[in-house]
């Protein structure tokens, strides 16, 4: 008697991808880590005033998530691309959730800059994957819509965050915006286990180690000497040598790579011109209207869509420049309603042109340099326009002879604490404060303009119409 053959084993079948499941978990894991970019922000007078920041330390509470997120962009998204982009969304969320948490105890500026930092590892390693597992995972027809979606959140959060820790600082002091990150991040991280499918290219190459450390050694160096630069003078031995430095590490990391079998990142695909004028609008697009713009560039192409954008952000950024201590909300409104069009305008296509350049097994690395271009120009952007508010409200802050020198010094390092003086020296320093601020602002458009002259000729005469991409 012969036993009875045993039924076939099928194949276990493959998993459903739901990819409206997938798009919310990812945007919600998105708008976490944009919207602490700048939440943060509307608590630094109280953080000030708790911790006894200076200035500069308060600038480093900022740019130590965005310095440290920019640095690591691209190792962390080659890491996705290699051992899984779901792994890296479980692990950069586990570790922003659990250094906010941290970060509600801090006592000092030391601490808040330290724990930034930390966060910035976390968002370095999310950021990438959210973007790379939709256009990894996703069929044609899904992906435009979801990278429309994509946009609209990485812009859009950025005034989420600043609305929303505001509101929960009129009922919680200042480490409730951290608490915040702990819920947003915990929710992310639950849907990303219970929705967001594993994604990687096994053949993927080892590690780009030693191009890694020199990207992060060039931002650093370059970074730093700006943010430090009001303080010791831009003109300083220390200074013009500390940018000395991070300009000739990072065209050090540029030849090193294009010397390597297997690059971090191959400086020749910034010669495909869809990634290369998708970079410039990316530093300033953080709050799009992105929706709108797949079908603007179908019927007028990415170049125009992109330029229009831009020149429509740099008119906003004049207009705010005009604003006074008297203006009314309606000038703040004429100034932020065209920034937020600008950069609904800009954003989409510029994401679809670097992503769209770049093949399907390193999605991970077009996501880290669509993010890089955004981390690096907002760290590099707020660094240098801090430091010209800085040192034009230093300079214009004019103090009685008869202040002992002690509040002078404060109300120099901080208008936080010169606001907390109240009467003369607060006046001057909402004054000079103003005069800081205005100059910023007309620089920034100026910035705007000069990258809208680069989009328009890197795409002049190559847009693809309705793709949103250049030849």
């Amino acid at each position: 008697m012969t036993a009875a053959m045993p039924p076939p084993v099928k194949p276990p079948a493959a998993r459903v991808v739901r990819s409206g499941a997938v798009t919310a978990v990812v945007c919600m894991a998105l708008a976490t880590v944009v919207a602490a970019m700048s939440s943060l922000n509307v608590a630094l007078p109280e953080i000030a005033r708790s911790t006894h920041a200076t200035q500069t330390q308060l600038a480093w509470i900022i740019d130590a998530y965005s310095l440290v997120f920019a640095s690591l962009l691209l190792p962390a998204g080659a890491f996705g691309d290699r051992y899984g982009r779901r792994l890296a969304l479980l692990a950069g969320l586990s570790i922003f959730g659990a250094a906010s948490a941290v970060a509600m105890t801090a006592h000092s500026a030391t601490e808040l800059i330290a724990l930034r930092a930390v966060l910035g590892l976390g968002a370095a390693l999310v950021m990438p994957a959210t973007l790379s597992t939709i256009t990894g995972t996703f069929a044609d027809e899904q992906r435009t819509r979801a990278v429309s979606i994509w946009a609209a959140v990485a812009g859009g959060s950025a005034v989420l965050g600043l609305l929303t820790s505001g509101l929960v600082l009129e009922v919680w002091s200042w480490p409730s915006v951290f608490g915040l990150n702990v819920v947003l991040a915990a929710v992310a991280l639950i849907g990303t286990f219970r929705f967001v499918p594993e994604s990687a290219d096994p053949h993927a190459p080892r590690l780009d180690v030693s191009g890694a450390v020199l990207a992060v050694a060039g931002m650093v160096a370059l970074v730093y000497s700006i943010i430090e630069a009001p303080s010791h003078g831009w003109l300083s031995a220390r200074t013009l040598a500390g940018l000395g430095g991070g300009i000739a590490i990072l065209a050090g990391f540029v030849l090193f790579e294009m010397r390597r079998r297997h690059p971090l990142l191959d400086p020749r695909v910034f010669a495909r011109r869809g990634l290369s004028a998708g970079s410039l609008p990316m530093a300033a697009a953080m709050m799009p209207a992105a929706r709108l713009a797949p079908a603007l560039v179908a019927r007028i192409g990415a170049r125009i869509t992109c330029t229009a954008g831009l020149v429509t952000m740099a008119a906003a950024l004049v207009v705010l420049a005009q604003l006074t201590g008297s203006s009314s909300y309606w000038l703040v409104a004429v100034g932020l309603i065209p920034l937020g069009a600008g950069m609904g305008l800009a954003m989409t296509p510029a994401t679809s042109g670097i992503t769209s350049a770049l093949p399907a097994a390193q999605q991970g690395v077009g996501s880290a340099i669509n993010d890089l271009s955004r981390e690096v120009g907002g760290a590099v952007g707020i660094a240098v326009l801090a430091s010209i508010l800085t040192s034009t409200y230093q300079s214009h802050l004019h103090l009685s002879r008869h202040l002992p020198a002690a509040e002078a010094g404060q109300a120099r390092a901080s208008v936080a604490l010169a606001s907390h003086m109240g009467g003369a020296v607060a006046a001057q320093a909402h004054t000079a404060f103003a005069d800081g601020l205005h100059l910023a602002l007309l620089i920034a458009a100026g910035i705007v303009i000069a990258a809208a002259i680069g989009v328009a000729t890197l795409l002049r005469g190559h847009d693809r119409a309705g793709t949103g991409t250049s030849a």
